[in-house]
This record gives structure tokens, C-alpha cells and sequence, in this order.
């Protein structure tokens, strides 16, 4: 049997990180050697996750855990805020990092690709997880071609720090790809309230929604003289964004440099 990939996860008291930490510690292929949140450190992590105790205390330091365990993989799901910090450390370390945390520019990937690749490892940057969103979104940027006219609409819980969304500007950034930028509607259009028609990116617009009691949905709606297409993905658990982050770990074992986005594994 081949070693097991061994994995920190950074915000493991998170509602995603308790999540990753129950599929490292359940699946025979993953071995979990750290986990880290400073407001739960000193908790076994097989407790804080409902599961029985498995011998590893919560850490409240990333460099604490980077240093003191040899872990092949750093999965993070924290908040943008740290998010270029985090990664920059992990590769640092010779830790190859998978991040479900957004926020990242241009500018940072590109660094953080050097560094991956100065230092012969992979990493990964994936605003969502989820195979049906990646789905969506190549359906959407397919799409495209064709139907040139489009605008969309994400979905989140009222605390999600980012608008718009990752997975929005991902969408986006792959529509163009198939896609002339076109100034779509009325040229004379005007908002008697800012920001009602959303934000502008590359012709089209994009509006997040933010609510208590939503999840996580997006849908991307085209539009067409005598008819309309609306292509959409809802999540109603973060269970199912396990799959995916698995499916990750085990990618950035097999090359080098960083991947932007987790569309680059399915086909």
C-alpha cells in the first residue's frame, strides 16, 4: 500500500475546516499530523469534530505545526485576510498548499507560482470544490460562445466576507475567455441607485446576494431574442465539497508550480 499523504488543516474549527478534518481522519489514504485554530488549540481534533479522539491536539501556530511534523499537504480554509500569508508559509516549508480560501490577486498568484516552483512543488487555489460548480461553470463559459449576453447571480450567508464571490469571479474569468467583451443593455442605462445593476466585469454584470439561511447557489442567465438559458449549482451542505478536496490533495502530489482553480482536474 502506497504512504499516506500526510495533511495539516489550517482552520480546523471552522465550519469547512471540521469538515476536511473528519474526511482526513476517516479515509485510509489521508493522514492528519496537525490541525490549527487558535480558539480551539489544545482540543483533540477527533473530538472537535464529533469523532472519537485520535492522539492529535489542535496547535494554535501554523509555523508551530509546519515545523514540528512532516507534512506533505496544508489544506486552509480561513479567511482572505491570511490567506497569501498562509500559502507563502506552507511553501516555504516544502508544504504543498491546497487553498479553499478566496481573495487572492493576480499579482499573488504569479508569486506564489514562483515560489511553488522554486522550492519543486505543487499548489492549488481553488475558489470551490464542488465537481457539479465546476461543472456550472465550464457549462457556462461553453455557453458563452453563443450566447454572448449574460449576467450573474451568487448566493451566500450574510457573514461571507467576500463579494463577489470566488467561484463568481472564477465563472467570470472563464466566460472570457470565450467571449468578446460587448457593453451589454441600453447604452443610455442609468442607476438612479448605485450599484443596483451589479458589478461590471468584461461587458456583463454580477450580483451577490448575501442572506441568513442561504448557502451557497450561483447561476449564470443568458439571454437571447425570444429566449433564455439559465445554467445553476446549488450546495446545501459542505460535505459535499469533500470529494473535490480530496481529489486536490492528491493532485498537488504530481506536479509543479500553482494551480488557480479546480476546473484544471475535471475534464
Amino acid at each position: 500500500m502506497a504512504d499516506k499523504i500526510k495533511v495539516i488543516v489550517v482552520g480546523a474549527g471552522g465550519r469547512m475546516g471540521r469538515e476536511v478534518v473528519k474526511l482526513v481522519l476517516q479515509d485510509e489514504e489521508l493522514e492528519l499530523v496537525a490541525a490549527v485554530n487558535r480558539s480551539e488549540a489544545g482540543t483533540d481534533a477527533g473530538k472537535l469534530v464529533g469523532l472519537e479522539p485520535c492522539g492529535i491536539l489542535v496547535m494554535d501556530q501554523l509555523e508551530k505545526a509546519l515545523s514540528q511534523t512532516d507534512a506533505d499537504v496544508m489544506v486552509d480554509f480561513t479567511t482572505p485576510q491570511y490567506a497569501y500569508e498562509h500559502t507563502s508559509l506552507a511553501i516555504s516549508h516544502g508544504v504543498r498548499p491546497v487553498m479553499g480560501t478566496t481573495g487572492f490577486t493576480t499579482e499573488q498568484i504569479t508569486e506564489l507560482d514562483k515560489q511553488c516552483e522554486k522550492q519543486g512543488i505543487g499548489g492549488l487555489i481553488a475558489p470551490n470544490f464542488s465537481i457539479g460548480a465546476i461543472l456550472m461553470m465550464k457549462f457556462a463559459a461553453q455557453a458563452a460562445k453563443y450566447l454572448p449576453n449574460l449576467e450573474i447571480i451568487e448566493y451566500h450567508g450574510d457573514q461571507k466576507l467576500d463579494a463577489p464571490s470566488g467561484t463568481a469571479v472564477k465563472t467570470a474569468e472563464m466566460i472570457a475567455e470565450n467571449r468578446k467583451e460587448i457593453r451589454q443593455g441600453n447604452p443610455k442605462e442609468e442607476e438612479t441607485i448605485e450599484g443596483s445593476r451589479g458589478g461590471y466585469y468584461n461587458g456583463f454584470r454580477i450580483h451577490s446576494v448575501r442572506l441568513p439561511g442561504v448557502f451557497a447557489q450561483q447561476e449564470v442567465i443568458f439571454g437571447d431574442f425570444g429566449q433564455t438559458l439559465k445554467i445553476r449549482h446549488d450546495s446545501y451542505e459542505r460535505a459535499g465539497y469533500m470529494p473535490g478536496v480530496k481529489i486536490g490533495i492528491q493532485k498537488v502530489m504530481e506536479y509543479t508550480g500553482m494551480v488557480y482553480g479546480f476546473d484544471h482536474f475535471i475534464d
